[in-house]
């Protein structure tokens, strides 16, 4: 097993999850940044994001970009989430790995973040914040 592997899911993974979760999505990948909606045609808005660089970002609170094998994923949630998984955040640490925090940009949009998921955290707290954020996006058939 490989650093990356105990970690926890490269961006790929977590593609891979998505598609086989939420059927309906649609990825466009841009500028180190891969973008996850239901919309083929407008593609947006997003669920749920997964960026490689600091270039989306004012300044580097990731610090992604000196650091290659390190990724954000971005999960747009509910102010009721966004209240419980990061609200008592005071001053967050944008560079930890698998931590909640505020969207370093969109926090205000109710954005969450959070550096290379360990394993754990993806299965007991992803997953389900996903699963919302899909759900707020999906539209009615």
């Amino acid at each position: 097993m490989t650093n990356r592997e105990a970690l926890g899911p490269d961006p790929e993974a977590i593609t891979r999850y998505i598609v086989r979760t939420f059927p309906d999505v649609d990825i466009v990948t841009a500028t180190g940044a891969t973008f996850y909606s239901v919309d083929p045609e407008k593609h947006w808005p997003n669920f749920a994001t997964i960026v490689t660089t600091d270039e989306h970002d004012m300044g580097s609170p990731s610090n992604l970009t000196a650091r290659p094998e390190i990724f954000r994923l971005n999960i747009g949630v509910s102010r009721k989430t966004f209240e419980r998984v990061v609200g008592g955040t005071e001053e967050p640490d944008y560079a930890a790995l698998d931590r909640f925090v505020p969207h370093p940009v969109y926090a205000k949009q109710l954005w969450i973040s959070i550096l290379n998921p360990s394993e754990a955290t993806f299965e007991a707290e992803v997953k389900a914040l996903l699963a919302e954020a899909h759900g707020r996006v999906r539209r009615p058939r």
